[in-house]
């Protein structure tokens, strides 16, 4: 138990230094920001005025920063260098694409060469016997990973399309994964990560308040979602697939049953849009606090299933059981969501 109660201390620091560095990071950034990456309103945006974009660099680096520290100054705590190494690398690397793209849009097809190469990274910094789907040949699975991988870069990216909606799923999702490593079914490496990442967010929150004074960006978004999907392949990879699928559920349901939407619309999958639920939900009257509150508590509460799920975890229908639970909270929160779309086009 003292062991138990050294790591969680080890996390928290971990957690509150990244804080610190985020939100310090982007008191100094902010001039910079303002005057070289101002996101300029259009038809798609949810804001009316020029806003500094950019946040992502003070999360991101906090975050490598942080974590890499942790690496020489609690030891015991990070395995594995190596694959440590070459995550952070995929991080820089969709770093680096997510600043340029903010600046100056790079095109769809050289974007997502760059995403596979960091995603080919982190499948890389995956242990060979770690294996989610172990029923499938390793390529099968090693290339199913790289995909969802892929996806859920763009997935993040899709959904920071308000303000605070990145830190109403980024936060919930991290606690979880470090509730993971705490039991010590996340490695040291991931679970370091994630308390950093919670922790940066934490930092970039009050800035990101409605209406914001700063958006997290492409810098921001894209390697984020490179690191969750990693954490979460490694935590589906440890024998809690359920578990992995619960944390970041609603996302993955929005943003996916949008995607499915436009496709069966013919609408151009790769162009900017407002069809997203919790961006039809603005527009059709439900204020920001309103969507990003409820994303949040139902986020919370996805979390606590996906931590539960380490109970009674050898059996399939009390995992069955909580995906499905999972599943229908997030099926009536865009199920609300989409009211007040309905409800703006309702007759009177």
């Amino acid at each position: 138990m003292s062991d138990f109660w050294l790591l969680a201390g080890q996390l928290a620091l971990i957690a509150a230094v990244a804080g610190v560095v985020s939100f310090g990071l982007i008191a100094v950034l902010g001039v910079f920001l303002a005057r070289y990456a101002l996101a300029q309103p259009n038809a798609r945006s949810s804001h009316k005025e020029p806003t500094p974009q950019g946040g992502g660099i003070a999360v991101v680096s906090a975050t490598i920063a942080v974590a890499s520290g942790a690496y020489f100054a609690i030891p015991e705590l990070l395995n594995e260098p190596y694959w440590l190494a070459l995550v952070i690398g995929a991080v820089i690397l969709l770093a680096f694409v997510g600043a340029i793209d903010d600046v100056r849009p790079l095109g769809a097809v050289s974007r997502l060469l760059l995403q596979v190469a960091a995603a080919i990274l982190v499948v890389a910094a995956i242990p060979a016997e770690l294996r989610p789907m172990h029923f499938l040949p390793w390529w099968l699975e090693r290339t199913l990973i790289l995909f969802g991988c892929v996806w859920f870069i763009n997935l993040v990216n899709f959904m920071d399309g308000i303000d605070w909606m990145t830190v109403a799923e980024v936060v919930p999702l991290t606690a979880g994964l470090v509730f993971f490593g705490l039991i010590g079914v996340l490695p040291g490496n991931a679970t370091a990560i994630a308390a950093a990442l919670f922790g940066a967010i934490v930092g970039f929150a009050p800035f990101n308040r409605p209406v914001a004074r700063l958006f997290l960006g492409d810098v921001g978004s894209l390697p984020i979602g490179l690191m969750l999907a990693w954490m979460l392949a490694l935590l589906a990879a440890s024998g809690h697939f359920v578990a992995a699928l619960l944390l970041p559920l609603y996302y993955l349901i929005d943003a996916t049953v949008t995607l499915l939407w436009r496709i069966a619309k013919r609408a151009p999958i790769a162009e900017a849009h407002r069809d997203h639920f919790y961006q039809r939900a603005v527009d059709g009257g439900y204020s920001v606090y309103r969507v990003v509150g409820s994303v949040f508590l139902v986020n919370v509460v996805l979390a606590a299933l996906a931590m539960a799920s380490t109970f009674f975890d050898g059996s399939a229908g009390y995992q069955l059981a909580l995906l499905v639970f999972g599943g229908a909270l997030v099926g009536m929160l865009i199920w609300r969501l989409a009211a007040a779309e309905r409800g703006r086009h309702t007759p009177t």
